[in-house]
């Protein structure tokens, strides 16, 4: 079984670092021989979308959380019946594969049912008696397989049986009474003459049990009157006991079972279990079976594995991260309080981009870069540092922007402005979408503050809608609880920050930036980094504020 890979990914609402780097350490770690895949924790964003389609290097997997789900834990379900298959064949079927239950397919593959083997006890008591077997579509051909027979003449041309199935026991009167038209007559050793009897009243089948000979005589009044007769090795009892095993399953299995889907999470599907108690449930997709979940082996399945980038905070990370295992984490930023069970590897540094990090990791590790994924990493360079105009940058960014740029044969210049012109500016973005773009969550002091950054060339088609965006910070806090909502418009030619706030305490920003606050909003000049300039001020600030 090949091992499951482990996961590279950046924070929720990912910026071009983010995403950049995670695609660039998954390439470190698979020519260092591990198995690792580059991901994605939400939409890609119109810089990154550039960067991206200009290298022609795909969109990483998107990962909405990492919560346990029936995909997860489902078992391969490679034995299937169909409804139109015998409870003997059902039978040979479970002893074979020692199941307790098996799904019930359709001519199509699609799921109809399920039966298990307590279904099968129950029909097996149901045979200490002959059952009339006329409406339940059993084949002429099911019997015939069923008993091993020998066919001595053709009969009818239906294909279903019509009658019910009858034992030639007692006087040749009994029989006459006993005995009606389109039965099943099972007979034994008995003469020629008990044989044409049971003929002569219009039967369908008759099947001489215990390999019992057969006169040409009776033969030939078979053919005549196109009934079957047929022989069989086995005895009465048991050639009974086989032709009421001839029910087709669908006349038993539990239709429309309880089922779920790839995607049902784990913790829905429990109190479902609970209340049903089956001891499995079919897997469907678009009602095509594709697994099995066994209430028996119910159990968290093996957490997947995780490599963190530019981001080290649970309230950044992608939902569910405490059902992952988190194996290292790669970043630029303060120490958020991630907690690990185990020790594990980070690697952090004081520089202005994940990417920085990355591409010199390579470089220790004797790891070419290839011109793709050095324009990767170069763009999320220019994007974190603003093209260099940011506080966060360092001369180890710029000197690694531009080894990068040679092995990407860019312009540095030329195309950090095409990324960040293509980039800027709201388009079509709703007010909503501005308020979450690049947006990460911190805690300073008791507060839950989210920050979120748009950068332009001209601040002012986003200040126009200024209260439609503060309208949607208001909702977003109201919604997920957070106490402040910052929304940086960062103007990458004037190099500096309309900073939108909304929620409370209001306070905490008039401190941490020493202005007074009228309306919902104030302008930094030379702020460019929410990391850098933003955070630091507000974090020191708190302990100096008194609670609104």
């Amino acid at each position: 079984m090949q091992e499951k890979p482990i996961y590279c990914l950046g924070h929720r609402n990912p910026d071009t670092d983010s995403i950049c780097s995670a695609i660039g350490y998954a390439h470190l770690k698979k020519a260092l021989g591990e198995n690792v895949v580059a991901a994605r924790a939400g939409k890609v964003n119109a810089e990154t979308k550039f960067a991206l389609e200009y290298f022609k290097v795909e969109s990483p997997l998107l990962i909405s959380d990492f919560y346990p789900r029936v995909k997860d834990i489902a078992l391969d379900c490679t034995i299937v019946v169909h409804q139109h298959d015998t409870l003997h064949r059902l039978g040979e079927i479970m002893r074979e594969n020692d199941l307790k239950s098996v799904p019930v397919t359709d001519s199509k593959g699609l799921l109809v049912g399920i039966v298990t083997v307590s279904d099968l006890a129950q029909r097996y008591f149901q045979e200490l008696g002959m059952q009339n077997l006329a409406d339940m579509r059993v084949r002429y051909r099911d019997i015939i397989s069923a008993v091993d027979a020998n066919i001595l003449t053709a009969g009818v041309d239906s294909d279903f049986i019509e009658g019910a199935v009858k034992i030639a026991a007692g006087s040749v009167a009994t029989i006459k009474s006993k005995i009606g038209k389109n039965d099943i007559v099972l007979v034994g050793d008995r003469h020629e003459e008990t044989l044409l009897v049971c003929l002569a009243q219009d039967i369908s089948c008759l099947v001489v049990t215990g390999g019992g000979q057969v006169s040409p005589a009776v033969i030939d009044e078979g053919k005549k009157k196109n009934i079957f007769i047929l022989s069989t090795p086995y005895d009465t009892y048991t050639a009974a006991r086989l032709i009421n095993q001839c029910v087709p399953i669908r006349r038993i299995m539990h239709e429309a079972p309880v089922s779920f889907k790839p995607l049902d999470l784990l913790s829905d599907i429990k109190g479902t279990m609970d209340e049903t108690n089956f001891r499995n449930y079919p897997v469907v997709e678009n009602n095509r079976l594709i697994g099995l979940v066994s209430r028996d082996a119910l159990m968290i399945p093996e957490r997947e594995r995780v490599i963190l980038v530019d981001h080290n905070e649970r309230s950044q990370a992608v939902d569910g991260i405490e059902e992952a295992k988190i194996i290292e984490i790669i970043d630029h930023h303060r120490l958020g309080g991630m907690q690990t069970s185990e020790p594990i590897y980070t690697h952090q540094e004081p520089v202005g981009c994940t990417a920085t990090i990355v591409a010199n990791m390579h470089w220790r590790h004797d790891v070419d870069i290839p011109p793709s994924i050095a324009g990767l990493l170069l763009s999320a360079i220019i994007s974190d540092t603003v093209l260099f105009k940011s506080p966060t940058c360092t001369e180890y960014d710029k000197k690694t922007a531009e080894k990068l740029a040679k092995i990407a044969e860019v312009d540095i210049n030329d195309y950090g402005l095409q990324m960040l012109k293509a980039g800027s500016g709201i388009g079509d973005m709703t007010p909503s979408e501005i308020v979450k773009n690049d947006m990460k969550e911190f805690k300073i002091g008791d507060y839950r503050v989210i920050v979120s950054q748009i950068s332009v060339m001209d601040t002012k088609e986003v200040m126009d809608i200024e209260q439609e965006i503060v309208d949607s910070m208001a909702a977003l806090c109201e919604k997920e609880g957070f106490d402040l909502s910052l929304v940086m418009v960062t103007n990458i030619i004037e190099e500096g920050t309309y900073l939108l706030f909304t929620g409370s305490p209001r306070t905490l920003v008039s401190e941490a930036f020493r202005k007074e606050i009228e309306g919902n909003h104030m302008y930094l000049p030379g702020v460019m980094s929410r990391k850098k300039q933003i955070i630091p001020p507000l974090s020191e600030a708190v302990s100096r504020i008194k609670p609104e």
